[in-house]
């Protein structure tokens, strides 16, 4: 690890012009992504490796960070996604029985350039009330940019909005799970980002898992013959993925069993012709508020999302792509955004929060079971 006393100076440059001196943490050099802040005090090591932050530079709001290390079972995919990391009070001791080394190691190793010892709160204010935005982390020689210069540097990086980033972070090949215990079919899972932890789930409730690239066909997906199939949580504007959209659209019409998460819950309300649209700073974190509207159940959920599904809250409403009845299913206590879809007609439902919990509680691991069931029945109906 790195001594604080000689991390070299470092800023993060927001998009309005605000700045916030600091001090490199993991490797130096610049960063650019929008600016976001994460809320869940625990589960750092999944946060980075969480493919749905692809693109973004994450403040952690909890101050203390780094304290439990890394290890080799935690990460949720192959990498760190994060484009850069922002921390009040880097840890400086690695104490975890679990950690085969530090957090800032892990992050020169991987070229993650972050920065610590700046007011984080001040930064989650500041987005909270301005939304998030673009911005850039300096540290090393480009600490020495002028502001005119780095501001400039920040003002022409890429916007969030309208940006498809699933083939960065998605598989290059097809690959499989076996199904735990007895196998009682087989999904085939749209990676647009997906978990480990979520596969982990699928295979659990006894279905054999084929994960496959963004750009697969509906001709190569067949010819798996799955009995149900699922889209997974991913980075980037829903609007952008016409082409998984469509796929989805295909798979419903042939009545095949589906269940997405996060992105997929978006893309399923694009499938079915509702909008998507920006929240003006998303929901990250392991503690947002949710209501099952069905059994008025409160669950404490796991979520990392900028966008959402514009529908109506109350009452059922028909498809405006004449997939039948829908309704939402959940809704998020603290600004009643739409946190799920349930289509009435069809055997597809969705949420936009991670039910895996990885990290985060596990309120929310029925759903794989309710996934289970739905494929059960389906496959009894026909």
């Amino acid at each position: 690890m790195t001594d604080a006393a000689v991390l070299a100076p470092a800023v993060l440059v927001l998009e309005d012009g605000t700045r916030y001196a600091g001090r490199a943490y993991g490797a130096e050099g610049r960063a650019l992504g929008e600016a976001v802040f994460a809320t869940g005090m625990t589960g750092y090591q999944e946060t980075l490796t969480d493919p749905s932050y692809a693109g973004q530079i994450v403040l952690m709001t909890a101050p203390h960070i780094g304290n439990t290390g890394v290890n080799g079972e935690d990460n949720e995919s192959r990498q760190i996604w994060v484009a850069g990391f922002v921390v009040r009070d880097p840890s400086r001791v690695v104490s975890n029985f679990r950690a085969t080394g530090s957090l800032d190691d892990q992050l020169v190793r991987d070229g993650i350039v972050g920065i610590s010892g700046i007011d984080t709160r001040a930064v989650t204010r500041r987005l909270r009330d301005a939304g998030a935005m673009k911005s850039g982390i300096f540290s090393g020689p480009d600490a020495t940019l002028s502001a005119t210069e780095q501001l400039a540097i920040v003002r022409a990086g890429r916007e969030m909005t309208g940006l498809n980033l699933s083939d960065q972070v998605s598989t290059l090949k097809p690959y499989s799970l076996p199904a735990v215990g007895e196998r009682i079919g087989s999904v085939a899972v749209l990676d647009l980002g997906v978990k480990e932890s979520t596969l982990r789930h699928l295979a659990a409730r006894g279905l054999e898992v084929h994960v496959l690239p963004q750009s697969v066909t509906i001709a190569e997906l067949l010819a798996l013959e799955p009995t149900a199939v699922f889209y997974s949580n991913g980075p980037g504007d829903p609007a952008a993925s016409d082409d998984h959209v469509e796929l989805l659209q295909e798979v419903l019409r042939r009545g095949l069993p589906f269940f997405g998460i996060c992105f997929g819950n978006q893309l399923l309300g694009r499938a079915l012709g509702l909008n998507t649209y920006k929240l003006p700073f998303g929901h990250r974190g392991i503690n947002q508020p949710v209501v099952d509207k069905a059994t008025g159940r409160v669950e404490i959920t796991s979520h990392n999302h900028g966008f959402a599904v514009d529908a109506p809250l109350d009452g059922p409403f028909d498809s405006p792509a004449g997939f039948g009845r829908i309704e939402v299913s959940h809704v998020n206590l603290n600004d009643s955004v739409v946190e799920g879809l349930n289509a009435l007609d069809i055997p597809a439902f969705s949420v936009q929060y991670h039910p895996e919990a990885a990290a985060g509680p596990n309120d929310a691991n029925y759903l794989f079971d309710r996934f289970r069931d739905l494929v059960v029945a389906t496959k009894a109906k026909n």
